[in-house]
């Protein structure tokens, strides 16, 4: 699945473009998703997440451990 976070789930929405006339016409909120490489101290190896920036957050608050530890139990293959 190509535009959803790995930790957070986050997948894009559809909502309405409206107009001054109030005429709705479809569109995506697509979620802020960044490839971004973390370095998995506890098995020494660079790990490849596609997350949002809410998850970037997390990873930094929460530890990068805990996260994978969470998306392993998920069933998640990291």
């Amino acid at each position: 699945m190509a535009r959803v976070c790995q930790v957070t789930g986050k997948k894009p929405l559809k909502g309405h473009y409206v107009s001054h006339s109030n005429v709705k016409t479809n569109r995506h909120f697509l979620p802020n998703l960044q490839t971004k490489r973390f370095f998995f101290a506890e098995e020494d190896k660079w790990v490849t997440l596609k997350v949002s920036a809410d998850a970037i957050r997390t990873i930094n608050k929460r530890g990068l451990a805990i996260v994978i530890k969470e998306l392993r139990e998920k069933g998640t293959k990291i």
